[in-house]
């Protein structure tokens, strides 16, 4: 699959898209700098279900699991997700601001949101990713990064580090060094 930006659309080509009311306008004269990496798996250790994008979707029944009822009431997205398969839905344009990082800071800049663009990948903190995990993500970062130049290595954070104390994801079953020598 080849993975290519529609410059005027800001959304993926070849994607599922499946559209969350979580996003808003990114501040005036932002640029996008840094790329934020996410662990998610709903319910927590379970893979395959729907309930990912029922919680970007706010069409999360809290009644379904018993971990539904804390978060339910979220109004969170991120710009993608990336399953276990390797397959990519876009929730969110990339121009506009996700609702990812919550309280963070990169660079002694605050509110990451405004000029980050978050990417969720379908796993758990102790469970390994999947090669067609890492092989979807490195076509996805090499495509952004043309549209983006700033968002180079040094600007490929996970969660746990704009979060740190409040956030551990994509958590330590995240090989960074296999991501970083595939972007080479």
């Amino acid at each position: 699959m080849s993975v290519l930006l529609d410059n005027k659309a800001q959304w993926l080509t070849n994607v599922r898209r499946i559209a969350s009311p979580n996003f808003d306008d990114r501040p005036q004269g932002i640029d996008i700098s840094l790329l934020v990496l996410h662990g998610i798996s709903l319910p927590p250790g379970e893979f395959g279900t729907p309930c990912i994008e029922q919680l970007f979707c706010n069409a999360l029944d809290p009644d379904a699991h018993p971990y539904f009822r804390e978060i339910s009431e979220l109004k969170v997205s991120a710009h993608l997700l990336i399953d276990r398969k390797g397959e990519i839905v876009q929730f969110v344009p990339f121009h506009k601001r996700a609702w990812h990082a919550g309280a963070s800071e990169f660079n002694g800049r605050e509110n990451c949101n405004d000029f980050s663009i978050g990417i969720e990948l379908e796993g758990a903190d102790d469970v390994d990713y999947e090669t067609a995990q890492y092989e979807t993500l490195v076509q996805v970062i090499k495509e952004l990064q043309r549209a983006w130049p700033g968002l180079s290595a040094e600007n490929i954070r996970g969660h746990c580090h704009i979060a740190p104390g409040r956030k551990t994801d994509p958590g330590p079953a995240f090989d960074w060094d296999r991501l970083y020598s595939m972007l080479m």
